[in-house]
């Protein structure tokens, strides 16, 4: 075995966290990755905060006492990650409103759009930034009010300071069963940036993207060293999948991966079909939670509850990045120049893919 396998151990979180979040009915669980010690390098020791949670009203609750209520929620988990000396915390995919993109509905589920840049919620998570001393990712249903009022799907980095460091949107959107999400908005354009935070360099792939390995590769191409990918999934749909993906994109790519799924069920007003047989419905079904860590050395933390909102504190040392990297050599013999090259030809028009034949 790797002398980096499997390097993981339960942390030791104070007694006062359990018992806020054992009062606040949520899960906490703490798990350490370890890395070998150096010679001249320091251990690049970082705590993240990952979270989890149901929407606390039913969904048809005026959009302002929703969001209100989901403020309040995620104030108290981040309390408990403050306990538990996080510096970088990441919710969940659109987490101040029901994933509501099933309904193809327009009102009331576009007014709980916002700017990114300085809207009620990003605002609200720069003073969490600002009283924690935390760097904050804020998955939400972004409204673009320079771009002809046009909605994205976006993820705002908040620096430990309180100010906003950029936001992401994300790159691949689903037409899967109920997950018509093309009715509200489209691919991202902003790429894969990485953003420098005080305590390492994180991306955010939002939540299809995970099923896209050359996404996950762009932002470890950028320097990612932790890929975040807060997503809202459901059990019949990718529950098998979820283990895999963002685990094997770890090993990959030489970094660590946080995968983030809420939970619970969320019951709308009116019916929606999903154009795949099944009779017209008004909910997704459950989603499963599971939240994890993975380390590029293929050891992940066990997952957060199926059914419950939690928080997953994770301690990594970024030093296994390099470590692992220097052992398996994936971006070194990776033939980046020759999958360009042939990429590039691939989406021509006119492309003929080099079969050979007798």
């Amino acid at each position: 075995m790797s002398p980096l396998s499997c390097l993981f151990r339960k942390l030791d979180l104070p007694s006062r966290a359990f018992e806020a979040a054992s009062k606040g009915d949520f899960e906490l669980q703490g798990y350490a990755f370890q890395a070998v010690t150096e010679q001249q390098r320091r251990p690049r020791i970082v705590r993240m905060g990952l979270v989890q949670n149901r929407t606390p009203l039913p969904a048809d609750t005026p959009v302002v006492k929703q969001v209100t209520a989901l403020h309040r929620r995620i104030e108290a988990i981040v309390e408990v990650a403050a306990m538990c000396g996080v510096n970088i915390i990441c919710f969940q995919e659109a987490w101040t409103m029901p994933f509501a993109f099933c309904t193809r509905e327009k009102l009331p589920w576009t007014e709980f759009a916002e700017s990114a840049e300085d809207g009620p919620t990003t605002k609200f998570c720069q003073e969490l930034a600002r009283k924690h001393d935390m760097v904050v990712v804020s998955p939400i249903l972004e409204r673009d009010t320079e771009h002809g009022d046009i909605l994205w799907n976006t993820a705002v980095v908040i620096s430990n300071s309180g100010a906003v460091l950029g936001k992401t949107r994300k790159n691949h959107i689903p037409r899967v069963g109920d997950f018509n999400e093309s009715t509200y908005y489209m691919e991202g354009n902003l790429g894969h940036p990485v953003f420098q935070t005080q305590f390492g360099r994180i991306a955010v792939n939002i939540c299809y993207g995970r099923h896209h390995p050359l996404n996950w590769l762009m932002y470890s191409i950028n320097g990612a060293e932790v890929i975040f990918n807060p997503s809202a999934t459901i059990g019949v749909l990718s529950e098998s999948l979820w283990p895999i993906e963002a685990r094997n994109a770890a090993i990959a790519n030489h970094c660590f991966t946080c995968a983030i799924n809420r939970v619970g069920e969320e019951f709308f007003p009116n019916e929606f079909t999903s154009g795949d047989g099944k009779k017209a419905h008004r909910d997704f079904g459950y989603f499963y939670g599971s939240s994890y860590v993975a380390a590029p050395d293929g050891s992940r933390t066990p997952g957060l509850s199926r059914n419950r909102d939690g928080l997953l504190v994770t301690e990594l040392d970024l030093n296994l990045c390099r470590q692992v990297n220097d052992i398996w050599g994936f971006k070194m013999t990776g033939r980046y120049e020759m999958y360009a090259r042939e990429l590039a030809e691939a989406v021509q028009p006119n492309y003929s893919p080099k079969i050979v034949k007798e």
